[in-house]
């Protein structure tokens, strides 16, 4: 199973899945975590702090999704809705989680089943 989890600094969890710098993927077989890669996350179209945080955001989408071919599930502490249609589309699951700090630690956790969702799974900034 392939699990991914958005990072700006490469070691921890974003808190926003499509404005994050990059992906953390990681191999997880038998339990436990065998491999890690880390993939760029293709730049935000609006960039940073733009008035809506969502012009053009097909196509970034599914850059997105295309960077995360071969994930299964994505664990994040939000995303925007297109985004998370854009990854249902692509058969990818996406669970909000209410943590922070290390992936791995992040990764581990959710598949020993130890991981508390987030109550609230979705950006709601201008829908």
């Amino acid at each position: 199973m392939k699990i991914a989890v958005p990072t700006n600094d490469g070691a921890t969890l974003s808190q926003h899945f499509g404005r994050s710098a990059a992906f953390l993927m990681f191999e997880v077989e038998d339990g436990r975590i065998t491999s890690q890669e880390l993939r760029a996350n293709p730049p935000h179209p609006s960039g940073e702090g733009g008035a809506s945080g969502h012009e053009g955001g097909g196509h970034h989408h599914n850059a997105m999704v295309a960077v995360l071919a071969g994930c299964d599930t994505v664990l994040c502490g939000g995303m925007g809705w297109r985004a998370a249609e854009a990854l249902k589309a692509a058969g990818i699951s996406a669970v909000s989680v209410a943590a922070s700090g290390p992936a791995a630690e992040i990764v581990a956790a959710y598949v020993a089943g130890a991981l508390v969702p987030a109550s609230e799974s979705l950006c709601r900034c201008n829908r």
